[in-house]
């Protein structure tokens, strides 16, 4: 297991880490043991927020007797001083600590205030100066707000989605932060679950040496594969560089990266996955899209009012209703070829 600093911060971490948004999809049984695996196989960095509902419960239960030992960080997406800091300090309670190692503003889809007296800013320098957290960061899914943030100087880590089929602005996000002395974090490192080679992610995050990737798990199977990947280290041979063009091609530009800004939807469309569905159909299980529960979630799309709210809020300026109707008919298609063989 590789060891990294976290730019600035002194924080030491893994190379892999954690992320934690899926243990809130297992029971608590499951999660502490999953959580615990981690750990044993040298995973020392957890990443989660408090929107992620019981996660941090999940982490006190299963992780407080090593405390001393990992490194946490947590989210907020509140924008005011008082919510932020009631967030924290149930975070605090729910993970069984004295202190976060890392806070971070939570999806910022502008720079917070550092002048405003009642903002989330002046919360975590209230939480720094109380003890509660050590160390501020922010998270965005907006190239031009992760740039501005980096600029400010008042962060000390930035995460951002970083994968091999980012474009170019994106991937430059890590070179940015290197030259800030800020910590560079990789979320959906799987590009949503798109990408399935976890050796060819792997030796793509290995040619930045200051980008910490945390991978989302949530079985005991996928923690293997990363600390598979992470024993042997690959590096970009000739096979995981066709591995990586073949998906740039076949990914690379305008698809849904499940990335939620979209939500809520109008008229209730699960536009996070339904926008994604010719993608889950051919690069996942296809079996289990062809359950009435995701029938009907697909048939929701002829729902549609236009009303394209999802489109002022998607950071990758989708167009978000004519992709949904490509998606229906695609999916519908491929249902009335395919249902009979489940």
């Amino acid at each position: 297991m590789k060891y990294i600093l976290l730019g600035s911060t002194g924080l030491t971490v893994t190379r892999p880490a954690m992320g934690c948004l899926p243990v809130q999809r297992c029971n608590t049984d499951y999660a502490i043991q999953l959580l615990q695996a981690a750990y044993d196989g040298g995973i020392r960095y957890f990443d989660t927020a408090n929107a992620y509902s019981d996660s941090e419960k999940k982490i006190g239960l299963a992780l407080s007797d090593v405390r001393k030992d990992i490194v946490i960080s947590t989210k907020s997406g509140a924008r005011d001083k008082a919510t932020v800091l009631s967030h924290i300090e149930n975070s605090l309670k729910m993970m069984k600590t004295d202190y976060i190692d890392l806070f971070q503003f939570h999806q910022v889809t502008s720079m917070p205030d550092p002048n405003d007296p009642n903002g989330a800013y002046a919360a975590a320098l209230e939480a720094k100066e109380r003890g509660w957290i050590r160390h501020i960061g922010f998270t965005s899914h907006r190239v031009n707000i992760a740039e501005e943030c980096i600029a400010s100087g008042l962060f000390e880590t930035c995460q951002f989605p970083f994968s091999y089929i980012s474009d170019e602005r994106d991937i430059a996000l890590a070179e940015k932060c290197k030259k800030a002395g800020m910590g560079f974090i990789a979320m959906k490192g799987l590009a949503g679950g798109m990408l399935t080679n976890p050796r060819a992610c792997h030796a793509f995050m290995n040619q930045f040496d200051n980008v910490v990737p945390i991978w989302g798990i949530q079985k005991l199977e996928e923690l293997k594969q990363w600390l598979d990947a992470a024993d042997e280290d690959p590096t970009l041979d000739e096979e995981l560089s066709a591995v990586i063009t073949g998906d740039r091609k076949e990914l690379a530009g305008n698809f849904c990266r499940s990335c939620g800004y979209c939500m809520p939807c109008t008229v209730g469309i699960e536009i996070m996955n339904c926008a994604r569905m010719d993608m889950l159909l051919r690069r996942s299980p296809w079996q289990q899209y062809m359950s009435d529960e995701w029938y009907n979630k697909m048939q929701k799309i002829n729902d549609c009012i236009n009303c394209r709210q999802c489109v002022s809020k998607c950071p990758y300026g989708l167009d978000q209703p004519s992709l949904l109707k490509y998606m229906l008919k695609d999916y519908n298609e491929f249902y009335a070829s395919h249902k009979d063989l489940v």
